[in-house]
């Protein structure tokens, strides 16, 4: 089997290592919580290149702080490193259109093929394909579980444009800005294997396309990978992906980052462009059984800023702590690649400079199970504008619960954009729960009033 290794150096690892675990200390001193690290202090090992000269990929590098096992919803994922903000899952082999093409799976309709892949439970990705055949792309292979047997895509993405992003002076909305990936024709990130049906409802995965080709693997400037590709190893048939930390149920949480139906978003989130998915069924879908879509929301006038002195597992919710659209747009390394070869990036990420979106509910760990069999990667972005008043009185600031942002709407704290009632701004975006950080989130979701 071909193997393919990142191309950056071991020293490289080392010096992010060297970085963080310093600033992880010098915040643990200052921290008057001193808060407890997941695991013992990092470790480092000695080099070990293969047999064929290649460097160790991210699954070989020292460990940092790793996420319990227990914290994880994706329990197939092998490692979750808070120090580098990455999460190492295994890699699945398929082709499209004669091209090799390497995906993952996070997600699946059926709860029995969760459990089995170790992956998370979303009963409404069955209602993917409703009024949009496209946003389901049917592959060919010959077991019902996907991953077991060779795949045959419709689809894939191109991922050789240069992701490029320019904010204005403001600096929301941006310049300019280019997606790093966009779809190709028949691709979806959500798929169902031909004739695989439970009580006469196909089965639906998250299977998103992750690299093409067989390799070398570009993890600096994403030319044949996801913008988010840390890492990718075909012989350990393992990739590392880096995360996002965001919130749900007032609780600090993590998830990948994967497609948008926006070109924008895709651009600001490091994903892929993936048209089709604007029709999803469908807009304001939240809290509907019959929607493929949950809620998430984000801001985009919310202060700046991030974490002043995060715990050794990076940013949660401590002072400086931001999110938001204007908030990731005034970073300086919201243009750059993050890659191993770029430390600093990865570091501002670890503090908190993605947008760091806040999910409506969660899996598997919700208490009612309404609330659980309501989560879908497939989330309905709602944007909120605060208002004048509620800027002046330093109320735009971080918020973790889609209960309380709601609420804030009710009072008129919190708008769509232009002012209109806050409600879904039919935008996709494929971000699938990956774990949770302290507490478990718990919800209840509380519907908007007239809901």
């Amino acid at each position: 089997m071909t193997r393919a290794l990142r191309t950056t150096s071991w020293t490289r690892w080392a010096t992010v290592l060297a970085v963080t675990s310093a600033l992880a200390l010098a915040a643990a001193a200052c921290s008057e919580s001193g808060g407890e690290s997941e695991t013992d202090a990092p470790q480092t090992t000695e080099e070990r290149p293969d047999e064929q000269g290649d460097t160790p990929s991210a699954t070989s590098a020292p460990e940092g702080v790793t996420l319990d096992k227990s914290k994880q919803t994706i329990t197939s994922a092998l490692r979750v490193d808070l120090t580098r903000d990455f999460a190492t899952l295994p890699l699945y082999k398929g082709t499209a259109g004669g091209e090799t093409a390497w995906y993952v799976i996070t997600d699946v309709s059926d709860a029995g093929m969760a459990a089995e892949l170790g992956v998370n439970h979303s009963p409404k990705l069955a209602n993917a394909r409703t009024d949009c055949p496209a946003c389901v792309q049917e592959v060919t292979t010959d077991d019902p579980i996907l991953g077991r047997a060779p795949v045959e895509f419709q689809g894939a993405p191109d991922f050789s444009p240069e992701r490029t992003l320019v904010p204005s002076p403001a600096p929301f909305p941006a310049e300019s800005f280019t997606p790093g990936a966009i779809a190709g024709a028949g691709y979806s990130p959500f798929v169902s294997v031909a004739d695989d049906e439970i009580g006469g409802v196909p089965v639906v995965f998250n299977a998103p396309i992750v690299a093409t080709g067989d390799g070398p693997f570009d993890v600096t400037t994403h030319a044949n990978t996801h913008d988010r590709t840390l890492g990718i190893d075909t012989e350990e048939m393992t990739t590392d992906l880096l995360f996002v930390r965001g919130f749900a149920n007032g609780v600090s949480i993590l998830y990948l980052s994967f497609d948008s139906s926006d070109a924008f978003t895709a651009t600001l989130e490091r994903s892929t462009f993936v048209p089709a998915l604007t029709d999803l069924g469908f807009a304001n879908g939240g809290g509907h059984a019959d929607s493929a879509r949950a809620s998430i929301f984000t801001f985009v006038n919310a202060k700046t800023g991030l974490e002043e002195k995060p715990s050794d597992r990076g940013a949660s919710q401590g002072p400086g702590r931001s999110q938001g659209l204007t908030h990731a747009l005034s970073l300086d390394i919201v243009g750059r690649d993050a890659a191993v070869e770029n430390p600093d990036v990865l570091e501002a990420l670890r503090k908190g400079a993605d947008v760091s979106n806040i999910f409506d509910v969660f899996p598997a760990t919700n208490e009612r199970a309404s609330d659980r069999a309501e989560y879908s990667p497939a989330w309905d972005l709602q944007v909120g504008v605060y208002s004048d008043a509620a800027v002046a009185a330093g109320a735009n600031g971080l918020q973790t619960d889609a209960n309380t942002v709601r609420s804030m709407a009710d009072e008129g704290l919190v708008t769509a954009p232009g002012g209109l009632p806050l409600g879904s701004a039919n935008v996709v975006i494929n971000c699938p729960a990956l774990g949770f950080l302290d507490e478990p989130p718990l919800g209840p979701r509380v519907p908007a009033p007239g809901a």
